[in-house]
């Protein structure tokens, strides 16, 4: 039996080093992932599109169930499409809820937690911190809060489902 020399045993032991990274940024990088794709918000009137964006993940309104403003509306667009109207800046009053981005900057934590990012609520036009835990491959908690997690609320996300799509 031949023994490894040591010059031997140093090359197989930094092979052996570069496949475990290798493998194991292949597993985090599919674990990261998983984020992306439609969900549903809690009363299922609109989708969240979850993409990367840069070295980052965001999201956007991508459907709404009434994109339209309903025929009583108190803002006088009874008909028309939904904008960012209550945006405290004037010049982006404008903009069309849909595809409007409402996440932003969220980076991948590990574990299945993506945080340091920024969620946008176009209901009162302010911007939160927030985070986001993939509590099952279907279930996203999307958590906004203002300066610590413990001053917010949570709402839970599903996944589009191939039924929902038909």
């Amino acid at each position: 039996m031949k023994l490894l020399r040591p010059r031997s045993l140093r090359i197989a032991l930094y092979g052996c080093l570069i496949i475990f990274v290798f493998i194991t940024s292949m597993s985090m990088a599919a674990d990261q992932e998983l984020i992306l794709g439609l969900w549903h918000t809690p009363d299922k009137d609109s989708k969240i599109e979850i993409f990367i964006c840069g070295d980052y993940y965001c999201g956007r309104i991508a459907w709404l169930q009434e994109p339209d403003y309903p025929p009583d509306d108190k803002g006088g667009m009874a008909g028309k499409p939904q904008i960012d109207r209550n945006n405290p800046d004037p010049h982006l009053r404008t903009r069309p809820l849909i595809n409007l981005n409402i996440l932003e900057g969220f980076i991948y934590m590990g574990d299945n937690l993506w945080a340091k990012g920024n969620i946008y609520n176009p209901e009162d036009g302010q911007f939160y911190k927030g985070k986001m835990k993939l509590a099952t491959p279907s279930r996203l908690e999307v958590r906004g809060f203002i300066g610590i997690s413990l001053f917010g609320g949570t709402s839970v996300w599903t996944r589009e489902s191939i039924k929902d799509k038909n």
